[in-house]
């Protein structure tokens, strides 16, 4: 029903059904993550107006499972990415796991899973440094690759005076390039699928 993508390692399917609505992923060597995905894998979809918590445990200092509460994800929203790396100190919060006795050690982390009802998942607050940037992969992509452009272009830049006439060349000023970007940029921030058109 759900998977687990460690940035950069590995997409773990075998989730541990803990109870009837738990399920629970070992991460080990935690330490050394930042961020993971949660998806579900379109097999099996959560009932009608149910979605699932995504929680992260972890040991403290004296081997008590912590747990902070991450977001969720719903048939609507079937996978989120959350960063880790900072909640790794702290005090957890209230989750749904209770006293389980989950296998943990110090190195192996885990990411609960439990199916809620909607109407509480979004009454519930998530850790604030979990989120990840609202701005999707295509958007960030586009802004680095204009970016990418526009500094590599202006990087061959001369003056006027600097410039030797030749004939099978074209030169374009800087400022219309930097134009082109901007309107771009401005174009992506009122639609990002405006290019669809």
């Amino acid at each position: 029903m759900f998977g687990c993508l460690v940035a950069g390692r590995l997409v773990q399917t075998d989730v541990q059904q803990v109870a009837e609505d738990k399920f629970v992923f070992n991460l080990p060597e935690y330490e050394n993550v930042n961020h993971i995905v949660v998806f579900m894998l379109g097999t099996v979809p959560f009932p009608d107006g149910m979605g699932g918590a995504v929680y992260f445990s972890y040991l403290d200092t004296n081997g008590v499972p912590v747990w902070k509460l991450l977001g969720f994800i719903t048939n609507d929203k079937p996978s989120a990415i959350f960063k880790i790396s900072g909640l790794k100190t702290g005090e957890g919060g209230q989750h749904p796991f209770g006293m389980m006795a989950l296998p943990q050690t110090a190195s192996v982390a885990q990411v609960g899973v439990s199916i809620e009802p909607l109407e509480q998942l979004i009454q519930q607050t998530p850790v604030a440094s979990a989120a990840v940037s609202a701005v999707d992969s295509f958007t960030q992509f586009t802004q680095k690759m204009l970016e990418s452009l526009c500094n590599f272009a202006t990087s061959y830049g001369v003056t006027q005076s600097q410039m030797t006439p030749n004939s099978s060349e074209i030169f374009i000023p800087a400022s219309v390039v930097m134009k082109w970007y901007e309107n771009f940029q401005r174009r992506m921030a009122q639609n990002p699928n405006f290019w669809k058109t």
